[in-house]
């Protein structure tokens, strides 16, 4: 396992991630169930916003709200930064930290790709795997939603994505304050592999949000959400038990 350093502003690759990044739009078979459960007056946190292509979608649903695209990669994030420029999505702040459990320094991996490019789609805090010969590493920042929570104000949290390779658990770890107050809708990208890097398993991330009153969906076209009985990897949103799944839920009183 190799640790090279990237110059990546200069590179080839990094243009062809900004432009790829700018003029396309992934995920969009999932607009209209995020435009029914993200109200537009919402706060959303995209966690892992990577090049912005959720973050796109948040900024349109909550277009009178406000979303808050948390990057630690600094590859990642020109590209996202130039995104939010580019498309003029004045509701989104781009904020250069890590979200887990705990305040500390970490160690973000991005491997490094056998044609010279980063991978930044697959960073995440921590060792690295065999499975790359060669990675790039940078020290990033590491908080936890409910000190974010704290530190902005906010009165309300209505949705959170997150897609940080296997620090989900810990990512819900860190916000129980908030979890427990705000009940928001979740969408997370949850991988038995991934979260083993973080020393956690794939029924314990399911567990920690079932023993909260959350009810886990997996998306289907025809269905739009269809409930789910078992733990596997995949994409999943959560739902309060107490809330509705084909609209805005109430306001927090």
């Amino acid at each position: 396992m190799q640790v090279h350093p990237y110059h990546w502003r200069l590179s080839g690759s990094f243009l062809a991630h900004l432009l790829k990044a700018t003029t396309q739009q992934h995920h969009r078979a999932l607009a209209p169930t995020i435009a029914r459960l993200v109200p537009p007056t919402a706060v959303v946190f995209d966690v892992g916003a990577h090049a912005g292509q959720y973050t796109k979608l948040f900024a349109r649903a909550a277009h009178r709200g406000r979303v808050y695209a948390f990057e630690p990669g600094s590859y990642a994030r020109s590209i996202l930064r130039t995104v939010v420029w580019l498309h003029r999505l004045s509701n989104v702040a781009v904020v250069p930290i890590a979200l887990g459990s705990e305040v500390r320094l970490h160690t973000l991996t991005i491997p490094l790709k056998s044609s010279g490019s980063l991978g930044f789609g697959l960073s995440h805090l921590g060792k690295p795997s065999e499975r790359w010969r060669a990675v790039a590493q940078e020290i990033v920042a590491l908080t936890t939603v409910d000190r974010v929570v704290k530190t902005l104000d906010l009165d309300r949290l209505d949705f959170i994505k997150a897609d940080i390779e296997g620090w989900e658990l810990r990512l819900l770890q860190g916000a129980e304050n908030t979890l427990a107050r705000f009940r928001p809708r979740l969408l997370l990208e949850l991988s038995g592999p991934a979260l083993a890097r973080a020393g956690d398993r794939l029924e314990d991330a399911f567990a920690f949000l079932a023993a909260r009153g959350y009810r886990a969906f997996r998306f289907e076209p025809e269905a739009s959400l269809a409930p789910v009985s078992e733990c596997v990897d995949g994409d999943f949103w959560f739902i309060p038990a107490e809330a509705r799944t084909d609209g805005p839920k109430p306001p927090v009183r």
